[in-house]
């Protein structure tokens, strides 16, 4: 392959690290460039500030030759072309062309071409510039690593006859790029998909009473979020309950044998309504009550700005005092604030919690797990998810999403904060990558992942710290290290 490229005279930068972001399924890299050229002096001609750089998608050869200092010998034209040569791949820069004066006059007066051809850049002898800068550029190809650059000169005489040729080395381009490997965990199969719903109900009862009335006070909307619950599993095909379970509670007022006998009570009459409206089997419903939410106060009392707040939660905190006495503490030294939470929090720790168990079935298709993941994704287990991404495109957006709405819906489990960590770096977005990797435990895979990151960020250091440790059990993290050396010894 070999060919000639327009010439730009700019002068870009010198060879650095260089970051080549990818879209779609191209992750990102992490390369450095390094290249074995010094100024020299060759024909007699200076030659400096040779440099190749690659630069995302082209490779750029700089230099300057000092034109001046050239002696051209007899009636001839001297022509000077930069070459990239690999093996049997090669391409041709433009050509820069010295011709004596009555070479120059017979390449005016006779419109030929230059005789290195139509790109190349033309001076007479007497007129040439005392330093010609070169700034050439041409498309990147992977056969460019490792290639060798050479300055070819070529001597014409009448007629273009070729009088002379030769071409010496200059310099030699390596480029060592790191392209992660992302390693994808598969999670565990789960058995049995057991899930659970929870909610809080604020039943109104008559005063010192244990019986239902289901349009007493604000009891419709109360009751109305117990049965949308329910309906929210019952009504689904794929869902099976298993046990539904009420809790009540009572508040600290009156004396703890009463608040027994009505926690309790009222909780067997909760259950009773809610089996009678569904028609449920009595074991599936189970109960249990708290005479006194004293969980629910401390929790307020601690959050609160009372003014005897250390000493109210001294007294709560007490495990010597029953309750009925702590109560009566609380009420005797700190009436103005006890008034306030028996009026404004009381009530609150007067409620039922309950919580619905199911089983969701288990999915294999995959178009049957994408069709839920739009609708329902917290029907899926995180391995069905999985099926799912294995049969899209890595990188794409489908691809991310499914491991967006895994973490999503399982924000705690480390398989699924490692995945999204992964496919957060896929698509170059670091700051996602490093909220996941918090959380995605200390498994092998895990600290691989934590050394791709310090890899594309740049943290070398780090990351080889973290690929040694695994290097051992993981290949990825040996071949890593390798690239990583290459990288940190140029």
């Amino acid at each position: 392959m070999k060919r000639n490229i327009t010439l730009k005279l700019k002068l870009l930068l010198a060879v650095s690290i260089a970051v080549a972001t990818g879209t779609g399924a191209v992750a990102q890299q992490r390369a450095k460039q390094h290249m074995t050229a010094r100024d020299t002096v060759i024909w007699g001609l200076p030659i400096n500030k040779v440099e190749l750089k690659r630069n995302a998608d082209l490779m750029t050869v700089n230099m300057d030759l000092k034109l001046s200092d050239y002696v051209m010998k007899g009636d001839q034209v001297s022509v000077f072309t930069p070459v990239l040569l690999n093996g049997k791949d090669s391409v041709e820069f433009n050509p820069v062309g010295l011709y004596s004066r009555l070479r120059y006059i017979q390449y005016l007066r006779d419109d030929h071409d230059a005789a290195g051809g139509e790109n190349e850049v033309s001076f007479p002898y007497s007129k040439r510039p005392e330093v010609m800068e070169i700034s050439q550029s041409v498309p990147f190809e992977e056969w460019m690593n490792g290639a060798t650059l050479f300055m070819k000169r070529c001597d014409y005489g009448c007629c273009q006859s070729i009088l002379g040729e030769d071409i010496v080395p200059l310099g030699r381009w390596y480029e060592t790029t790191y392209t992660p490997s992302f390693n994808y965990v598969t999670p565990v199969a789960e058995k049995v998909k057991m899930r659970e719903l929870k909610g809080k109900a604020y039943i109104d009862f008559p005063v010192n009473m244990t019986d239902l009335y289901p349009d007493y006070r604000n009891n419709p909307a109360e009751l109305l979020k117990i049965i949308a619950t329910i309906d929210s599993v019952r009504n689904d095909k794929d869902i099976t309950i298993k046990e539904i379970t009420i809790k009540g509670y009572a508040s600290p007022e009156s004396p703890y044998q009463n608040n027994t006998r009505l926690a309790k009570g009222r909780t067997a009459t909760l259950k009773k309504y809610v089996q009678n409206l569904y028609q449920f089997d009595e074991n599936l419903i189970s109960t249990d009550f708290e005479p006194e939410d004293w969980e629910g106060l401390r929790a307020f009392v601690e959050t609160s700005g009372l003014e005897h707040k250390k000493e109210i939660l001294s007294i709560i905190d007490d495990s010597s005092l029953a309750p009925d006495p702590k109560e009566a503490l609380i009420k005797s030294r700190y009436p103005s604030e006890y008034d306030f939470l028996l009026k404004t929090v009381y009530p609150g720790l007067r409620h039922s919690d309950y919580t619905i168990e199911y089983t969701i079935r288990q999915y294999s298709d995959p178009e049957e797990i994408k069709a839920i993941m739009a609708v329902a994704p917290q029907k899926l287990s995180l391995d069905e998810m999985f099926v799912l991404a294995k049969t899209l495109e890595p990188g794409s957006n489908e691809y991310n999403e499914v491991f967006e709405t895994a973490v999503r819906m399982y924000p705690n489990d480390e398989t699924a904060n490692l995945n999204a960590a992964n496919s957060a770096m896929q698509r170059n977005d670091f700051e996602s990558a490093a909220k996941y990797l918090d959380k995605a435990g200390q498994s092998d895979a895990a600290v691989y992942s934590r050394g791709v990151y310090a890899t594309l960020t740049g943290d070398y250091p780090k990351a080889i710290e973290l690929f040694s440790k695994i290097a051992g059990t993981m290949p990825e993290a040996q071949e890593a290290l390798t690239t990583l050396n290459e990288l940190m010894n140029f």
